[in-house]
């Protein structure tokens, strides 16, 4: 109905009534043009929405949600996937906290229900933080050699990061910024008195694998911070250690001894 429809109703209202009246028609008109444009949008959303899945189609998505694990796991799957994931097969999740344990309800779309329970953390840590053991071990090792050697050798010694992954130097590099540990020097060996393996060797006129050995059963003064990091040891030592015991013979008298570079 619009005011071209009626020309003289106006004609029939009261006088005293007209503004009120026209007033009225023109929210009339304005609403009557609301309800068109809206009936012009649902017809142009039912013209865009997509076809009925076939049954090909819906053979595939449901192969798919079987096997959701793969789906996951898949080493394209980026974080932005897991979540899409999520919330199509998450419809929400109810979350209580019970002293400091957090337990949480999760309904899925199919209608099955799921209960966690997760320690919450303690103040200043996550859930990827590195056992102190390995902190302690980067922060002697950082004294005896540089990031990419101290990366191969946690990797050798079985210690991942605190996400599970393997070290490289990049990763080293970065634990150390983030715990205040300073990067290696070159020079540090010599203001601490300090030599290596192959040095003291030298000094005492052996071979590396005899000095290994004198080292692993105390004869000479070293150290070593894990299995298969550098020997250290006190320069003044093992040059007081030749001194008094320059006339002995070593610990095998066999001359034919080969030398080996061994850590």
């Amino acid at each position: 109905m619009s005011r071209a429809s009626h020309p003289d109703r106006r004609a029939i209202v009261d006088p005293a009534n007209r503004l009120v009246a026209g007033e009225l028609e023109r929210r009339w008109n304005k609403a009557l043009e609301d309800v068109q444009q809206i009936d012009g949008e649902i017809v142009a959303l039912e013209a865009r929405r997509p076809a009925p899945l076939g049954g090909k189609e819906r053979n595939q998505l449901m192969r798919l949600g079987a096997d959701l694990d793969r789906a996951w796991s898949h080493p394209a799957a980026t974080a932005a996937t897991r979540k899409r994931i999520l919330r199509a097969a998450l419809c929400e999740i109810v979350v209580r906290i019970e002293g400091d344990v957090i337990e949480m309800v999760l309904h899925w779309r199919g209608g099955d229900h799921t209960a966690l329970q997760v320690k919450m953390n303690t103040a200043g840590k996550h859930r990827w933080t590195v056992p102190e053991d390995t902190l302690a071990l980067v922060r002697e090792l950082a004294r005896l050699m540089p990031d990419r050697q101290i990366a191969r050798l946690l990797n050798r010694s079985g210690k991942p990061t605190g996400r599970g992954n393997g070290w490289t130097q990049a990763r080293v590099c970065s634990f150390r910024s983030h715990h205040g540990i300073a990067i290696h020097r070159v020079s540090e060996w010599t203001e601490r008195g300090e030599i290596t393996l192959e040095e003291a060797a030298q000094i005492m006129d052996v071979s590396v694998m005899t000095a290994l050995r004198m080292a692993r059963r105390g004869i000479i003064k070293g150290r070593q911070v894990c299995y298969g990091a550098p020997w250290a040891f006190k320069a003044a030592d093992i040059v007081a250690y030749q001194e008094q015991n320059a006339s002995r013979r070593p610990l095998t008298a066999d001359p034919t001894q080969q030398h080996f570079d061994f850590q």
